[in-house]
């Protein structure tokens, strides 16, 4: 929240507030969607892209966000490609929870007492809510994967994780659909803790049907957690845990950046 300083104008205050609720709108729409160009998030947010333009420097000059080299595609003519923004790790800091520390120290305690073991179970038991909850809105959208997947990144995007799919396919011919998530409330605790983001897969898994593979991770280091979810027309239920599968998914945005979890 903004004040008013000594002498200004009511006009001036309201500007500079308006300013400030754009910029938060620019730099949750790079959080959503990033990789992004400033076009995108234009057309996204009904503004002008010269009006993002400027709030992109600013967010770039804060720190918050960072440019990354968007991947050519067959469809661009000559010519250097647009500038992609995605957040810095400053700006995806800025979005987590003070009581990080705090959880590191008590999953540590757990460990240390009870072994790693308790680790697992606490980040079974975590998810385990998470399934029960969005269980009947995945049910709802029917057999189809993809509609599945898009009806869970809804209910994530409404928990506040950020959430949205991208259709996909590989030079091999696989195709499928990418579960992008741009913030993970736990993302710093899951640095130390990976079973956190072990235990989310399997309850994704579960919830599509279909055996799910994690390529990247915001805790480690992506800018965003990436599943790849296997478009094979309708789902098989299934309660068991999933296991990996072993695509060559070589236009993922977990290539881009040259990591995966694992």
């Amino acid at each position: 929240m903004q004040f008013a300083q000594h002498g200004s104008s009511p006009s001036r205050v309201t500007e500079s507030g308006s300013a400030e609720h754009t910029r938060d709108r620019v730099a949750r729409s790079v959080l959503e969607h990033g990789p992004v160009t400033a076009a995108e998030i234009a057309c996204t947010l009904g503004l002008t892209p010269a009006a993002v333009r400027r709030h992109l420097d600013a967010l770039e000059d804060a720190g918050l966000v960072r440019t990354r080299e968007p991947l050519r595609t067959a469809s661009r003519g000559r010519g250097r490609p647009a500038r992609a923004y995605v957040l810095s790790d400053a700006g995806h800091a800025s979005m987590t929870t003070a009581y990080d520390d705090l959880a590191a120290s008590a999953m540590a305690y757990l460990a240390e007492q009870l072994g790693p073991g308790a680790i697992e179970g606490f980040a079974a038991r975590r998810v385990a809510d998470l399934e029960r909850r969005y269980a009947p809105v995945v049910e709802a959208a029917g057999d189809d994967v993809t509609g599945r997947t898009q009806a869970l990144a809804a209910a994530l995007a409404q928990d506040g994780y950020a959430a949205s799919t991208r259709p996909v396919s590989t030079p091999a011919g696989d195709v499928g659909v990418q579960l992008c998530q741009g913030h993970c409330p736990v993302q710093h605790v899951a640095e130390r803790y990976p079973q956190l983001c072990e235990a989310e897969t399997e309850v994704f898994s579960r919830l599509l049907g279909v055996h799910v593979q994690r390529l990247a991770t915001l805790a480690g280091g992506a800018h965003v957690c990436t599943t790849h979810v296997p478009a094979t027309g309708t789902s098989t239920i299934s309660t068991t845990t999933s296991t990996k599968t072993t695509l060559d998914l070589t236009q993922t945005p977990a290539s881009a950046e040259g990591r995966t979890t694992r």
